[in-house]
């Protein structure tokens, strides 16, 4: 678990901000237990950061694989407006 920087000054902010990552690191743990993926944690979580603004379901993430660079890539993003 890296942070990089606390966005808080307060003992409260701080150590809220540490118990969420915790959680998200906890999160991404049981994602990839129950989804048996081969991914390492590292690689879970950049994969979901990379796509939390995507409507794509989870299990896709992580079966597409973009052959050129090693990457994964997963559609569409999701657009906020439908014009």
């Amino acid at each position: 678990m890296r942070i990089k920087a606390f966005y808080g000054i307060s003992e409260n902010a701080v150590k809220s901000q540490i118990w969420i990552g915790i959680c998200v690191y906890l999160l991404a743990s049981i994602i990839k237990k129950k989804l048996h993926l081969s991914q390492t944690l590292h690689q879970i979580l950049q994969i979901l950061s990379l796509t939390q603004f995507e409507k794509t379901p989870i299990l896709s993430l992580f079966e597409q694989r973009n052959h050129k660079n090693g990457t994964t890539y997963s559609g569409k993003p999701l657009t906020l407006f439908d014009l």
